[in-house]
């Protein structure tokens, strides 16, 4: 395909909106070196919006010079890389402005912020531990606050996989983490769901952290 023809079909990774805007940044909060994972879902999800994600990822690698789509993969990757750098606090975005692809960057920042992390993976436990619900706040709000720690706790220490083919080990640690969860979530409970608490735990078999979350805001 004509490097023109990428340019101008939409359904493209090479066309570029328009309206594009590389002043601004593509996400609400810039990274300031805390919660990554948080930062980088959020920057993951706006770049598959404009069907970038491919630069970023290495599944859409730079063609060769002499490609006709080279020009217009140079482009693309330029204006990511300004999104990205839009997107991080001043004293980052000049560690990482002199790396020449988009792909670099994300691996840099990657293998900087990704790495789990003693201290902040004993503070996010240490947060969870003295978590509770208290009177005036809403079963909504106080599943959102401890939601909000589980979930950056999967990504600094997520559930470990397995490759077996037919094995059920991931199911297993899933089933078995979601249980604790919910066994976490109805002891922080407020006392006010004292009834409905322990008709949850009577359950047989144990329901969801979203089913039980539904009867409680039903109650």
């Amino acid at each position: 395909m004509a490097a023109n023809s990428v340019t101008q079909d939409v359904t493209s990774p090479y066309y570029i909106n328009p309206s594009e805007n590389t002043s601004l940044p593509i996400v609400s909060e810039k990274f300031s070196g805390e919660a990554y994972g948080e930062w980088k879902r959020s920057m993951m999800i706006a770049l598959a919006t404009k069907n970038k994600l491919g630069f970023v990822d290495g599944s859409l690698p730079k063609p060769a010079e002499n490609d006709v789509n080279c020009a217009a993969w140079k482009r693309c990757d330029a204006i990511i890389i300004s999104y990205i750098l839009r997107s991080l606090e001043n004293s980052i975005a000049r560690s990482v402005l002199f790396l020449p692809t988009s792909q670099e960057i994300w691996k840099d920042l990657e293998e900087r912020f990704s790495q789990t992390c003693g201290p902040q993976l004993y503070s996010l436990q240490q947060s969870l531990a003295d978590l509770k619900q208290g009177p005036e706040v809403s079963v909504t709000d106080f599943f959102t606050q401890i939601k909000a720690i589980w979930d950056q706790i999967n990504q600094m220490n997520p559930l470990p996989t397995c490759a077996s083919n037919g094995c059920t080990c991931t199911q297993i640690f899933l089933k078995q983490q979601q249980e604790e969860r919910l066994v976490q979530f109805l002891m922080k409970l407020d006392s006010r769901f004292t009834t409905v608490r322990s008709n949850i735990l009577m359950m047989q078999p144990l329901p969801s952290i979203s089913m039980a979350y539904k009867l409680l805001v039903q109650e």
